[in-house]
């Protein structure tokens, strides 16, 4: 049985670190893409990146129906205090629109980062007694206790970089009740060489971060498949990459293992903050 927030994002979403961007010339482009965006059906758009609260009020304020969910809002960085104010002004503009996705970042990238799992339960209770509900925020989970954790605290996970194995096991300790919504990288391009060479290119940053590494080891994968940009096998089961039915077929897979719903990031070869519309455009005929 589907639950609120599960039926408020419907089956697919756009997950962008360009509609998250605050260059405040490119406002208006934002808006207008979120609002074509909902026009072809996807049901969540996501803020790639260390997004916050903030950075939903334009695309909630250009369109209607659509839900906008931060992915992820790093626990460093943002108080809960704060978090609580931004979120019932967004709540009370734009109600059960928002979704709050909460995620404790990487040891690289964050100075203060220590004992993140202790850190994340601590600003979990701070968000509770602030006034955020729990049924409105996501974790983005990748390890067993965290995703306990999303189970018990949260409407669910948001998890990135992962497979449809990880969304198997996900599924498994999440039970039948939360959200379950992973995120996808799609590469519209059917050269193997050209779509590998893509997706290498993405994966650089991350093939040095130990929270997605360790949880590719978990999953079946050896240190050989980390090396040299990632091995084809291990390309190939992260990207959905290749001709349209190629795509479906993937995508279908982690509804297979369990998905309630799919973030996916079209990735095309253009900077991050790009906004790839013709390619999104594309990917809803291939949905439909």
């Amino acid at each position: 049985m589907s639950t609120p927030v599960e039926e408020a994002v419907g089956r697919h979403g756009i997950w962008s670190v360009g509609l998250r961007a605050e260059d405040p010339e490119r406002r208006g482009e934002r808006a207008e893409a979120a609002a074509e965006l909902e026009e072809l059906g996807f049901g969540a758009l996501w803020l790639g990146g260390n997004s916050a609260a903030a950075n939903a009020a334009p695309l909630l304020e250009a369109t209607s129906r659509v839900v906008v969910g931060t992915s992820i809002q790093s626990i460093w960085q943002h108080e809960p205090a704060a978090t609580a104010r931004a979120f019932a002004d967004l709540q009370s503009a734009h109600p059960g629109r928002f979704l709050l996705g909460l995620g404790v970042s990487h040891a690289k990238q964050v100075e203060q980062y220590a004992r993140p799992y202790t850190a994340l339960v601590g600003h979990l209770d701070a968000l509770d007694a602030a006034g955020v509900p729990g049924n409105r925020r996501l974790l983005a989970a990748l390890g067993p206790r965290s995703l306990r954790l999303a189970r018990d605290r949260a409407a669910g996970s948001i998890p990135y970089l992962v497979t449809p194995e990880h969304t198997a096991h996900a599924r498994e300790i999440l039970g039948e009740g939360p959200l379950l919504a992973p995120e996808l990288g799609v590469i519209p391009e059917t050269d193997p060489d050209r779509a590998r060479a893509l997706a290498r290119e993405f994966l650089e940053l991350y093939l040095t971060l130990p929270n997605y590494t360790n949880n590719f080891l978990r999953h079946g994968f050896t240190e050989d498949d980390l090396r040299d940009g990632g091995s084809d096998r291990l390309v190939d089961t992260l990207f959905a990459w290749g001709d349209d039915t190629a795509i479906r077929t993937k995508i279908d897979a982690f509804f297979e293992a369990g998905a309630d719903h799919v973030a996916l990031q079209v990735l095309t070869g253009e900077p991050r903050g790009a906004l790839p519309r013709k390619a999104w455009r594309n990917l809803a005929s291939t949905l439909a």
